[in-house]
Parts: structure tokens; sequence; C-alpha cells
């Protein structure tokens, strides 16, 4: 940009130039030498000379005037090609120096996560606005650190407080009803605490899982979908497969943790048919797997609202076997760390197919 305002300045001033000089060379003059008694040609006239001369001495100047413009226009279209190179160098130079200070809180902000919030950009320098953005990113910076320390603290103390007495209440639940001779009146209230029991558990073990999966990773392995779906798989009852190596990078453990509730809501959330169908690979998107189960017909305009916290397609899902509506939300937030995807469409017939993508792994 700097360049090109100085070939600018250049053009400008080369024209100025030219229209300057051009004027004063064209201006007429009448030189009268006949007049003035010098010459005397051969009984000539002094009019006739006059003719002579003044024609001569007009193609003379005409001549030397173009000289000069031509000289002018030259040497002006030279001077400011070195000048704009010149400006162009000089440009650059100053622009990088002056942009150096950007780069480094662009490169800053291109590094940080949630892990590396401590890092400052401590800019030195005189007190001008690029200092004062820095100093001002550093602040951001400041109060983001302590908020994601705050988080951190937050989730482990709840993940203890939360589930320590929950697993506290049902052991007492299972030790109080654990006599065979308990009147049958009560059996039904036993399994209602107990079931009530376990869907707090989900609902906070689901909140925490949602909870950590929304930042991003610091850890990245390789891992083959396709291995950890046959390992999900051996848990539940048979089901169509179609495994192909879909090798990705990414924390295997919320991999797996994604496959188990893809698994588990194409098993539980089926009807009499009790169809469900895994299948994964690799595509230009990147190594997915895709989970497709029948069930009710769902339109085409509920299916994204699936991947909101505690958003469920109908009012029934609330016996034992209901979740807490945070599955597919899990899904899409660990899909999301990774630098993938989680998209979901309607059924022909009736269920859902599910499909998600994370990065894929290159050996280069």
């Amino acid at each position: 940009m700097y360049g090109s305002l100085c070939f600018l300045a250049a053009g400008l001033l080369l024209v100025v130039n030219f229209f300057v000089v051009s004027g004063i060379v064209n201006q007429s003059f009448t030189e009268s030498l006949a007049e003035q008694g010098r010459f005397d040609v051969g009984g000539m006239s002094a009019e006739a000379v006059r003719r002579v001369l003044s024609h001569q001495f007009a193609a003379q100047v005409d001549a030397y005037r173009q000289s000069v413009i031509t000289s002018t226009l030259s040497w002006s279209i030279l001077a400011a090609v070195i000048v704009g190179l010149a400006g162009l160098a000089v440009g650059w130079v100053v622009a990088r120096r002056a942009l150096a200070p950007l780069q480094r809180v662009t490169e800053t902000a291109r590094r940080l996560s949630d892990s590396t919030l401590h890092r400052r950009i401590w800019m030195e320098g005189p007190q001008d606005e690029i200092k004062e953005l820095a100093d001002t990113f550093d602040s951001m910076l400041e109060r983001l650190d302590r908020a994601f320390d705050g988080q951190r603290r937050f989730v482990a103390n709840a993940s203890h407080e939360l589930k320590t007495p929950l697993a506290i209440n049902r052991a007492l639940l299972q030790v109080a009803f654990a006599d065979d001779a308990l009147p049958a009146p009560l059996r039904p209230v036993r399994d209602e605490l107990l079931a009530g029991n376990v869907r707090q558990e989900r609902l906070i073990e689901g909140l925490l899982t949602l909870a950590r999966t929304e930042r991003e990773l610091t850890e990245r392995d390789r891992a083959d979908l396709a291995a950890l779906v046959r390992a999900t798989l051996a848990r539940y009852p048979a089901t169509e497969a179609d495994l192909r190596p879909a090798f990705a990078v990414g924390d295997a453990v919320l991999m797996e943790h994604v496959i188990t509730n893809l698994v588990d809501n194409a098993f539980k959330y089926n009807d009499e048919r009790a169809t469900v169908s895994v299948r994964t690979g690799t595509d230009p998107g990147g190594s997915f797997i895709t989970v497709e189960n029948t069930g009710l017909e769902i339109a085409p305009a509920l299916v994204e609202g699936l991947f909101e916290p505690f958003r469920r397609l109908d009012a029934d899902r609330t016996g034992s076997m209901a979740g807490a509506g945070l599955g597919l939300s899990i899904v899409r937030a660990v899909a999301r760390a990774h630098g993938g995807s989680a998209e979901a469409a309607p059924r022909n017939g009736g269920g859902l197919t599910v499909t998600v993508r994370f990065p894929r792994y290159s050996a280069d």
C-alpha cells in the first residue's frame, strides 16, 4: 500500500512537471534579426530576409522544444520508477517494523487455548496505540485465565461433591431394601428410588462430561474408530456393522464416549424393529462414524434441536431408561473440541442417522 501511494505521488509529480515544462518551451516569441540591420543578403529586401531567418529559427526552436520535452519525459519516468521502487522498499521496511507488534499479538492469540492462558505479550516500547492494544489484550487474558481456572476448580469440586452423596444414597438404598422379606407394597418404591438415583447420576455425569468437552483438547493421539466401535458393540446386542479402518486424531477416551452415546441412544430410542447399524470409514471430510436406528418418524425441522442440552422429541422418555437429553449434546461438543462435526438426518421409514467426523490421521 505504501509503495502504491509512492508510485501515485511520483506519477502526479511527473504529470505536473510535464505540463509545466511543455508550457514554458511552447511559449511563442519572434526574433526579427533582419530588422536589427545585421544582415544584407544579395539584394534581398529586408522583409524577405526576415521571413527566411524567421522560418529557419522557428524550425530550430521547434526541434529544440521537442528535444527538451522528450528528455524531460524520459528522465521523469525513470525518476518516478526509481523513487517508486525506493518508496516500495522503504515502505516495506517501515510497515514490517510498524506491524511487528500486531503480528506478535496475533501469534499469541493463535497459540492460546484453555491450558495456555497464562501466556502474556508483555510488549515494551513507547506508550502508543499498539502498546495500549497489547496491554488491553494482556488484561483480557488475565481475566480469562482466572475464569477458566475457576471453571476447572468448579468442575472438579462438583464432580466430587455431587457424585459422592449419590453413591452413598444408592448404597444405603441397596442395603436397606436388600432383605427378601421386604413387603410387596414397598418393592415398587425401592425400584423407583433406585431408578431415580441412577437417573440423577447419569444427569450429573453428562453435565460434567459436557463441561469438560466444551474446551479445546490439549493432547491428541492416533485412534482407530473401527476398533473403538468393536469394543463398544461387545456390550450390546447384535448390530449391523460395516467397520472399515478410520484412523483419527484426538482423545481416544472421548471418542469412545461418543460411540457409546450414539449406540446407547440408538438402542434406547428404537421401536419394535430394533434395528441398529454402525459404519466407519474415511471421506474428504475426515474419519467418520455413522449410526442408524429405526424408531419414530422425525420431522427434519426438529433434528437440529436434538443437539441442544435437555432436548427430547417426546414426553414419554421419563422412565428408568430415559436419558437426561445430553447424549447428542455431548457428542457434538466432543466432535467440535476435536475440530470435527456432528450431523443428524431423519431416516426413511422412521429413526435417525447420526454422522460424526473427526480429523483424519496423517502419517505426515
